[in-house]
C-alpha cells in the first residue's frame, strides 16, 4: 500500500539502536545507513527510513499520527513490544493485547520510539 515511511530523529544511533531491536524482532534485518546519513530498513518492496530532517529543524512527531507494522503471531508482536522498550522506547496506551471495534478483533502493541514517533504492531484476529 505504500512505497515508503520516513520518520526524522535528532538522535541517529538512539533511533537505529531501538529500530534494529525492533525489525530484528519482526524477523528482518539491522538498518544499513546510507552515505546522507539516513537508516533504512527494507522488506516486501517497502522501505522504512529514519532521517535528519532535511530543512535543519528539530524532529518532532505527528500528533496523531501512527505508523504500525504487521506481525504475524502475538509472540512476535510481544518481542517486538519487549525489544523496542529494551532500546529505548517507551511503552504507551493499553499493554500489548486483543482490542475488538468496528466488527475486527485484533492484537495490538503500542510503542514511541526515542524521537516521540508513535509505532505499533498489528494482527487480525479471527
Amino acid at each position: 500500500m505504500f512505497s515508503h515511511v520516513m520518520v526524522g530523529a535528532d538522535d541517529i544511533d538512539a533511533a537505529k539502536k531501538f529500530y534494529d531491536a525492533c525489525f530484528v524482532a519482526l524477523g528482518g534485518r539491522e538498518g544499513s545507513v546510507d552515505p546522507k546519513g539516513r537508516v533504512m530498513y527494507f522488506k516486501d518492496g517497502s522501505i522504512f527510513i529514519v532521517t535528519k530532517p532535511i530543512d535543519g529543524n528539530p524532529a518532532c512527531h505527528a500528533n496523531g499520527g501512527t505508523i504500525g507494522f504487521n506481525v504475524e503471531s502475538v509472540e512476535m508482536a510481544e518481542a517486538w513490544h519487549a525489544a523496542g522498550v529494551a532500546n529505548g522506547g517507551t511503552a504507551i496506551e493499553d499493554p500489548p493485547g486483543i482490542r475488538e471495534g468496528g466488527g475486527m478483533k485484533m492484537h495490538l502493541a503500542y510503542l514511541r520510539d526515542p524521537a516521540g514517533n508513535k509505532v505499533c504492531t498489528m494482527m487480525r484476529v479471527e
